[in-house]
């Protein structure tokens, strides 16, 4: 049994449904959900009562979560020890719109907490930066999650879920999406990345008139002729800083809205690795502070 089931465990009963766990820790409902089942399992007793509306977590989850956290606690305070060193050189691709968010806080940490271990960067899309962990090329990617497919040779480690939006001009006053695309041309994202082909199913699936030629593969493009009135776009912005430097108008798509998971991906053979956990670590703490200030913003 793993142990990030029984830290999953602690944040169910802290946030008092799967749901509030979920959004803790960057899982989905389900995966939440999978994890108490196997945890059930091992444990051969329930460990919610399911009988009602809302699973409700019994005497036995408690008194596991509360057995728990104690012991996860002290293994955390001996992994962090200064006596265990932990060096070398990590290979990490991250694709380039969430380099600006992740790599000056993921760095810092890295040089606070670990100083002997280092950091080869490097940049690219997320299928490139996938094949080259999958080739043993990087030890690592921050990377958009394909929906399915997958190499059962690498392990996913989710880190961030992002909604995709529509970004309009300032001066757009359309009250709907699709008047939005009648007055406007689509600035397509790139139709060969994750984002591109999620933006391109959502408008397939629910605007019926829409007209455009452009496409390219990078946000501050896309935002830019979006803020000078030249198209409407569906992408996700990683970095609020750009709304700043040039001003959109953001529509959320609502219920139906497409859903980018950005997740760690690494090479399975690499999963006990101390110096990957300690990447995994700070990754899964800048990003949580970064998604902390995105609400307190309002975006």
């Amino acid at each position: 049994m793993k142990l990030d089931s029984f830290a999953t465990l602690d944040a169910v009963l802290r946030g008092g449904t799967l749901a509030a766990a979920a959004a803790e820790a960057h899982l989905t409902p389900s995966a939440v959900s999978m994890q108490m089942k196997q945890l059930e399992a091992w444990l051969g007793q329930p460990l919610f009562d399911r009988s009602g509306l809302q699973v409700r977590p019994t005497r036995l989850a408690h008194e596991v979560g509360a057995l728990m956290r104690e012991a996860l606690g002290q293994l955390e305070a001996l992994r962090k020890r200064p006596s265990v060193r932990i060096e070398g050189q990590l290979r990490l691709g991250v694709i380039e719109s969430m380099q600006p968010v992740l790599l000056p806080g993921v760095l810092k940490l890295l040089r606070e907490r670990y100083p002997g271990l280092s950091l080869h960067l490097e940049r690219g899309k997320s299928a490139g930066l996938t094949a080259a962990v999958k080739a043993g090329e990087l030890d690592a990617a921050l990377v958009g999650q394909p929906q399915s497919g997958g190499s059962a040779r690498l392990s996913w480690h989710p880190m961030l879920r992002r909604e995709l939006v529509l970004v309009a001009p300032p001066a757009a006053t359309e009250s709907s999406i699709a008047a939005l695309f009648r007055q406007y041309e689509w600035i397509r994202y790139d139709r060969t990345t994750i984002t591109g082909a999620l933006a391109a199913r959502y408008v397939n699936q629910y605007v019926r008139e829409r007209r455009g030629e452009l496409e390219f593969d990078g946000a501050p493009a896309i935002v830019a002729l979006v803020s000078a009135g030249l198209g409407v776009s569906i992408l996700q912005i990683a970095d609020p800083a750009l709304c700043r430097m040039y001003p959109v108008r953001i529509v959320r798509l609502g219920r139906s809205a497409p859903v980018l998971q950005f997740s760690l991906v690494t090479r399975k053979a690499g999963d006990e690795s101390r110096p990957l956990a300690a990447l995994r670590e700070c990754v899964q703490e800048v990003l949580a502070a970064a998604q902390r200030q995105r609400l307190a913003s309002g975006m």
